[in-house]
């Protein structure tokens, strides 16, 4: 049977000491290789958090999958900016491009509730809400009506 170890670890910079060191170590696997594997796989997530599975067999041999980072951590990403607003619905603190939120949706499809990529941007747009960041320099409120209205159903084909 396999032991399975999942962890939140920095895109690219994984290291062997918290989480992974102390949950892989009692395995029996080189640390250091698992170590390696994940950073070569999250390269391209650097500086977020992204979720990462390790599946140890009754061999040693170890199996990683990556997953997509939190979508909050991907909006901030495209809008530039370190973290959310402490007061969403008062203070700005960014703006995130339509297109940016078709991509972060097209990400994240599998992890979503939406069963179609319209409604996976609304999903996008939502959490741009709680972060205090516009969608096309629009309150993400707003865009919600556009997006039903149709006004950009060319972008989200």
């Amino acid at each position: 049977m396999a032991e399975v170890v999942e962890v939140l670890v920095p895109g690219g910079k994984a290291t062997a000491g918290p989480p992974l060191g102390p949950a892989l170590g009692p395995l029996g696997i080189n640390v250091k290789a698992v170590v390696d594997e994940i950073n070569r796989k999250t390269g391209e997530f650097n500086g977020m958090q992204v979720p990462v599975r390790v599946e140890v067999d009754d061999k040693k041999q170890f199996t990683i999958s990556v997953g997509v980072p939190p979508t909050t951590a991907l909006i901030k990403k495209e809008a530039g900016i370190e973290k959310g607003s402490a007061q969403p619905n008062t203070q700005i603190v960014g703006d995130l491009p339509l297109e940016a939120a078709v991509r972060i949706a097209k990400m994240k499809a599998k992890d979503m509730l939406s069963y179609d990529l319209k409604h996976g941007v609304k999903e996008v747009i939502g959490t741009c809400v709680s972060m205090g960041v516009t969608v096309n320099g629009r309150r993400p409120k707003e865009m919600f009506a556009a997006v039903d209205a149709g006004e950009f159903d060319s972008a989200l084909k």
